[in-house]
């Protein structure tokens, strides 16, 4: 049971953690942080957390879990203001780059970077803000802890526990592993699905190709809704792993210009078939 859990940055996911653990009963006080006030009120009156505070110092005292969900590129300042407030609690975080988090954790905190657990819940939707916060969100999806060497073993299970009283399953891997991976799988495809619209958009038969759209436009480009000032942080915070997986796919991409500028049929349905039992094999796990 958490007594006081303090959520730094009242959005989707930050909102969703708290309406989950409140189902759940495990958690008897919630408080809200934002330089947003208008947001932190749309919370309180949404019922996500108990109350709003202002004042940062005010908002973590007493506090058993603080859980960082602004964006990746805030991360630093609020570390750094953390680290000057007096408060035992375990601190952890919900960014998608760890790296640079961590980095930033461990210049900030100094001998409270123990009691810091880098996480990141690998759940989401195209929509942002507190008002699109669910209860169910994080059920049955993965959540990725990435302890360091100094990491307190208790500050580590109480994370544990919280991701696991949400319904999620928690694995733990390295910074560079998690960076590297979550390059392919996450900020590759939203690269893809930005650039994808951006492209078309600039057409001048853009509204006749958007009307001509179907499900699989709609499906793949539906994230290129998602928070543009969230993603552009995601990119430069992680440009190393990101550039590679970038490169490696516009390598791809020349190849199948290639094919497709010799007629080579045999090349594109191998390709296009093994591209389907990958996926395949994806809807089975």
């Amino acid at each position: 049971m958490i007594n006081k859990l303090c959520i730094i940055g009242v959005g989707l996911i930050g909102g969703s953690l708290a309406r989950a653990l409140r189902a759940g009963g495990h958690v008897r006080e919630i408080v809200g942080y934002s330089r947003r006030l208008a947001n932190l009120q749309l919370a309180a009156d949404l019922g996500v957390i108990d109350y709003a505070e202002v004042s940062l110092a005010a908002a973590v005292r007493g506090a058993d879990v603080v859980v960082l969900a602004v964006p990746v590129g805030s991360m630093a300042d609020i570390l750094t203001e953390l680290a000057h407030l007096a408060f035992d609690g375990v601190i952890t975080d919900v960014g998608s780059t760890k790296g640079n988090v961590v980095g930033a954790a461990r210049t900030a905190l100094g001998k409270r970077f123990p009691f810091f657990v880098p996480g990141h819940p690998l759940a989401g939707t195209e929509h942002s803000g507190v008002e699109a916060a669910q209860a169910d969100l994080f059920r049955g999806r993965r959540v990725i802890l990435t302890p360091l060497p100094e990491t307190d073993p208790q500050a580590l299970a109480r994370v544990q526990a919280l991701w696991k009283a949400v319904g999620a399953e928690v694995v733990e891997m390295s910074v560079e592993e998690h960076d590297r991976l979550l390059a392919a799988s996450s900020h590759l495809p939203h690269m893809l699905a930005y650039m994808l619209v951006d492209m078309l958009v600039r057409r001048d038969d853009h509204r006749a190709v958007f009307a001509a759209s179907a499900g699989g436009f709609r499906d793949m480009t539906r994230i290129a809704a998602s928070d543009p000032v969230m993603w552009r942080d995601i990119c430069l915070a992680n440009r190393v792993e990101l550039l590679a997986a970038i490169k490696q796919y516009r390598n791809d991409l020349g190849a199948l210009v290639e094919a497709l500028e010799r007629g080579d049929g045999e090349w594109l349905e191998d390709t296009f078939a093994r591209a389907k039992r990958a996926r395949e094999a994806l809807n089975d796990k």
